[in-house]
């Protein structure tokens, strides 16, 4: 039997589960849009003990909300101090850095759950804008966020190892 969808904050314990879901995610996303060489850098900055990800469960600039069924994480997301260029970022922004949901829980209102606890999060910091970056190929999440009322402001070169990819910055006033 199927069990209700839990939402909680993530802990540094959960840093290697969430690590190899966010991966996986991440391959089955982006893992046909570069050579094998740039995909690799990009895991080994990203993900893995000394990745990304692992790091930022201890840092209080990040935070995340996970999403698990049957006790296994099933979607995630982070939010962060703004990381963008600064003419893209006001001074009471937050930013949406990642929100990954695997294909097994996608349609059942996880990432809606997820947006709207990003959503009320950056309220409550005083933020008064919410930024995030989307990969000009991901046509499925522009839609998402674009029903959300997110607007396309302006473009980011997003490094995937050697190769550079186009970002489009979007952003929902709060």
């Amino acid at each position: 039997m199927t069990q209700a969808i839990e939402y909680r904050d993530a802990v540094p314990e959960d840093g290697r589960e969430l690590d190899a879901m966010a991966q996986a995610v991440w391959l089955e996303t982006f893992g046909h849009s570069g050579s094998a060489e740039d995909i690799g850098l990009y895991l080994a900055k990203a993900y893995g003990p000394n990745g990304d990800l692992i790091r930022h469960l201890n840092d209080p600039d990040h935070r995340f909300r996970l999403a698990l069924q049957n006790e296994a994480i099933v979607g995630y997301a982070k939010l962060s101090k703004p990381w963008l260029p600064r003419e893209h970022v006001g001074p009471r922004a937050r930013q949406l850095s990642q929100i990954y949901i695997v294909g097994s829980a996608r349609g059942s209102g996880v990432a809606n759950t997820l947006m709207d606890w990003a959503i009320e999060t950056a309220r409550a910091e005083s933020a008064d804008e919410l930024l995030l970056t989307v990969w000009e190929h991901n046509p499925r999440a522009m839609r998402f966020y674009e029903k959300l009322g997110f607007m396309h402001i302006g473009d980011f070169e997003f490094p995937m190892g050697n190769q550079i990819d186009r970002d489009l910055i979007m952003r929902l006033p709060l």
